[in-house]
């Protein structure tokens, strides 16, 4: 707007703000996982979420040194991640729920008992030292170690004796929230440096009150079993889930952020998985209604996003002893019983290599890898097309092959079906919710998707108005910029029309916005689209012709 206060003759410049500000489409490929993982640790927490982006980043964080991420109790969540890397996932986030299977309270050892290790490697990469929190200082937190450049106290007296390398020195400081607590100067990895040198670590760490350390090395010379400089952190184990509350870490606390419902407080999150339901549901950990339970409170979240749009969906696994597809019919019918147009069910369960088995195939739940998929038709294609007819990559069978007519079956339900074709080799052949059949308007993953993503980006693109005037002027420039947004999504081929009058409409003028609801401050906009929707029965009607009937 102009100003107001001329007063002095002369020329003024002014930036005017017009015309429709552009609306950008959020990112819809962003994954969430809760369940096992073998190890916590380089800052990632029990129950709490933590952002990953590569294979190799999860294993930073939620596995061991030289581990290949996965865990001797095969536990689901790291096939689980690793599918959705495979098939094309970028960015997910990760709740660990443990690193073994719980036990009983009794049986579950808890911090003060043991501890966390850190292992420092050498700049050749070869393990040098442990460093472990002592338990009695494992309520206090974690603690940094930081090994530095140091020197000898001096040289040797006896000159039989050879000089010291300097290099070789090194000193440990230890600190805690950014306060110094101990530094051990003039360390070596010599066991037999003479106490006018240096000071072996292992026997001058003793003196530690905060960490004991454990010489990995076996031989060679003191610079080469050197551990390299750096700052790192030393971690109390975390508080261990046991039999008997391992549903209430799951489910997690809203305002600690952890486990499910923590996961629902990442706002980037837009597809959620826990694998490990059906783990602890084959271990005995969790009985069917606990297991029915927690994929209720997932939907439930998914639905459930005021005031924001929800733009989130869930991807449920089939329970390991439902096989057949009738037991699968007669689970998602009797037994869930659980409708939701903000859900999806695969079927069933797919073989891959398992490393911890020298490659051999192990059965997992196929919710990593269909998420995968779904991120990767996003990058393709776009959001609005169906993530089926698409082979899952890293899969080398499934536990049972669904013929045409037991799909008949399944299909109906909304149970998307993972085929085995002549030649053409596993594909998933259904892009179906779990809505009610009445609703056929949700029937689609890709339009629900759509349907989020144009609600999502709306809301996030019109912030810009909330406080304007609530005039014809602005009524005009939200009309622009929605319309500007769902014509380009139209020119993409993700809403249906020959024109875009055809494709969708932006109604937002007097008819709407009243006086009575200026004053009491509303805006409203009415927007329609049209979603494209996926072939997913192609029908040839073929008759014989003679060249002279009409057609």
């Amino acid at each position: 707007m102009a100003r107001l206060d001329y007063f002095a003759p002369g020329v003024y410049v002014e930036e005017i703000d017009r015309g429709s500000r552009p609306i950008e489409g959020v990112q819809t490929n962003i994954a969430g996982f809760i369940g096992f993982t073998e190890a916590i640790r380089n800052g990632a927490e029990l129950g709490k979420p933590m952002l990953i982006t590569s294979w190799n980043q999860y294993m930073e964080y939620f596995a061991r040194e030289n581990s290949d991420g996965f865990t001797d109790f095969n536990a689901y969540l790291p096939f689980a991640v690793n599918g959705w890397f495979l098939n094309g996932g970028a960015r997910c986030w990760v709740v660990s729920i443990g690193t073994s299977l719980p036990k009983t309270a009794e049986e579950t050892i808890q911090p003060g008992t043991e501890s966390t290790a850190l292992t420092i490697r050498t700049n050749g990469k070869r393990e040098s030292l442990q460093f472990i929190l002592k338990p009695e200082e494992a309520e206090n937190g974690s603690v940094s170690v930081e090994i530095q450049a140091s020197e000898p106290k001096s040289d040797p007296e006896d000159p039989n004796v050879p000089a010291p390398v300097p290099a070789e020195f090194f000193s440990v400081v230890i600190k805690r929230d950014g306060e110094e607590l101990e530094r051990h100067e003039h360390l070596t990895m010599d066991r037999e440096v003479q106490s006018v040198v240096g000071d072996y670590v292992v026997t001058k760490l003793e003196e530690s009150q905060y960490v004991m350390v454990t010489d990995l090395t076996q031989k060679g010379l003191p610079l080469a079993r050197r551990p390299q400089d750096g700052q790192f952190e030393v971690s109390p184990p975390p508080t261990l889930p046991t039999q008997e509350n391992l549903a209430r870490y799951v489910q997690g606390v809203r305002d600690d952020r952890s486990g499910i419902q923590g996961l629902f407080e990442i706002d980037e999150v837009t597809m959620v998985a826990c694998p490990d339901l059906m783990r602890a549901y084959q271990a005995g950990l969790l009985n069917e209604d606990q297991v029915h339970g927690l994929m209720e409170l997932m939907v439930s979240l998914c639905e459930n996003s005021a005031p924001n749009p929800p733009n989130r969906m869930v991807v449920l696994d089939t329970p390991p002893d439902r096989i057949k597809p009738q037991q699968v019919v007669n689970w998602l019918d009797d037994d869930f019983s659980r409708r939701s147009m903000f859900a999806a069910l695969y079927y069933p369960w797919i073989k891959v290599p398992n490393p911890r088995n020298a490659g051999k195939p192990i059965l997992v739940p196929p919710c990593g890898h269909m998420m995968g998929v779904w991120s990767r038709t996003d990058e393709t294609r776009g959001v609005y097309k169906a993530p089926a007819n698409e082979t899952p990559r890293g899969v080398i069978g499934l536990s049972y092959d669904c013929n045409f007519r037991e799909q008949e079956l399944l299909n109906p339900k909304g149970i998307n079906c993972i085929r085995t074709f002549p030649n053409r080799g596993i594909k998933i052949w259904g892009a179906r919710t779990l809505v009610e059949p009445e609703k056929t308007e949700w029937r689609y993953i890709s339009v629900r998707r759509l349907m989020s993503y144009i609600e999502k980006s709306i809301e996030l693109g019109t912030q810009w108005v909330v406080f304007e005037p609530n005039d014809q002027d602005l009524w005009a420039r939200v009309r622009r910029t929605v319309s500007n947004f769902l014509e380009r999504l139209w020119r993409e081929g993700a809403l249906f029309g020959a024109s875009p009058e055809q494709a969708f409409f932006v109604k937002c003028d007097e008819t709407l916005n009243t006086p009575d609801t200026m004053i009491l401050g509303r805006l409203y906009i009415e927007v329609g689209v049209c979603p494209v929707r996926p072939a997913e029965f192609v029908i040839f009607r073929i008759s014989q012709w003679n060249g002279q009937d009409e057609q």
